[in-house]
């Protein structure tokens, strides 16, 4: 009897056990299931949950592998053993040492958010005996794109859990969170450890050690670990060229730096109809004109050189697109299906007040310059009141025709 024959009846023997949801994961993670639909009209099509999931997450395997060689390039160009590259296919940053050294430091990050994640839904599909839902798929390798390179593991699987038992777990489960799960983790990070995710030292390998080490009277090789946000929010100048920021040969999240892979992956998204053209075009429109009426607000001397707020607002509007983590949130987190708004009309409001949030926080907020990820939680919060008015304004517009003809 094959391996295949012996699963088969291993998840027949423990049909309408407490365990059913535990082997059933398996099983249908292997195979596709055997159920049919009976009588009654219903639409046919070849997606599912699982398909759906797993073209998304080929989507992000590019950004994936692209951290991790960013993440080996840029702690070797700290300490200056590698010389900064010119285009996208130079030798010098596809290397092996950078290859290496990410995946050292990205891969168990991918381990834990997965383990623990998981293991929490495993555990509450148990203990309430529904099946198996796939939606931490997608969050699992969501998390360790959204968090810098170093960040502790145990602080990890504490949001993990955190963000899948409160975000997601107490609301019901996969498609009835109303906050986004793999956001709801970050913030969780951000608010409970806010030294591990911002500041200076932490978007780079190696920078908060060097740092304490520093602290401590060590003498030992300077590592920064500032990204241009951060440089930007204290009012200094950057000195990355427009090619770096859209390739993504800068310091920031694992999976956030290339705008190129992520407009890439969007397009993929678009063309398998899972991700919505409306709410990335309208965020991005949306982060435009925040940044042109900033940029509007500066050409008119209201805001003088050496204000508070005049280098973010300086900033050309078009390049808080190409920095920070706004194209990864709107590509991969703005269009959750289940969190974002479910109408036409409602997703063109939905995403353009995400990119005109984004930049407006961006700048207002100089101790945490990057805003997408508060800016799509809000959002997700009035996501179901701005459908209700679309929705009740379609009805009014239907009743006025109505009356019009009976009348």
């Amino acid at each position: 009897m094959g391996l295949f024959d012996k699963l088969h009846k291993i998840n027949d023997k423990y049909k309408g056990t407490k365990l059913a949801p535990l082997f059933n994961g398996f099983h249908t993670f292997l195979f596709t299931p055997n159920e049919v639909t009976h009588g009654g009209t219903h639409v046919k099509a070849a997606d599912d949950l699982k398909r759906t999931m797993n073209t998304v997450i080929m989507s992000l395997v590019p950004c994936l592998i692209f951290g991790m060689f960013n993440a080996g390039y840029q702690h070797y160009l700290a300490l200056g053993d590698i010389e900064a590259v010119e285009g996208f296919f130079s030798a010098a940053f596809w290397s092996w040492d950078n290859l290496v050294m990410g995946i050292i430091k990205v891969l168990p990050l991918v381990i834990v958010s997965y383990v623990v994640g998981l293991a929490i839904e495993f555990l509450f599909a148990v203990i309430k005996g529904h099946e198996i839902e796939e939606g931490y798929l997608v969050t699992g390798m969501l998390v360790p794109l959204i968090v810098p390179v170093d960040l502790p593991l145990w602080m990890l699987a504490v949001a993990v859990a955190f963000g899948v038992v409160i975000g997601k777990e107490v609301f019901g489960g996969t498609g009835m969170n109303i906050l986004n799960p793999a956001l709801t983790i970050r913030a969780f990070l951000f608010f409970a450890y806010p030294t591990w995710m911002s500041g200076d030292k932490v978007w780079v390998h190696g920078a908060v050690e060097n740092a304490q080490q520093m602290a401590a009277g060590k003498n030992v090789d300077a590592i920064s670990g500032e990204t241009i946000l951060g440089s930007l929010a204290q009012g200094h100048e950057v000195h990355y060229s427009v090619a770096d920021m859209f390739f993504g040969f800068i310091p920031g999240s694992i999976g956030e730096t290339s705008t190129l892979l992520i407009a890439l992956a969007a397009l993929f998204l678009i063309f398998s109809k899972i991700g919505s053209w409306r709410i990335m075009f309208s965020a991005v429109v949306g982060a435009l004109v925040m940044g042109l009426i900033f940029n509007s607000v500066v050409d008119a001397g209201w805001i003088t050189e050496g204000s508070k707020f005049y280098t973010l607002m300086s900033t050309e509007f078009w390049h808080h697109l190409l920095i920070g983590g706004f194209a990864f949130g709107v590509v991969f987190m703005a269009t959750d299906p289940v969190t974002a708004s479910q109408t036409n009309k409602g997703k063109w409001i939905y995403g353009f007040l995400i990119g005109f949030i984004s930049i407006l926080i961006r700048v207002f907020n100089p101790a945490y310059p990057e805003g997408v990820m508060l800016a799509i939680l809000l959002m997700n919060v009035f996501a179901p009141t701005i459908d209700h008015y679309v929705v009740q304004g379609n009805v009014k517009k239907r009743m006025k025709r109505l009356k019009a003809k009976t009348a």
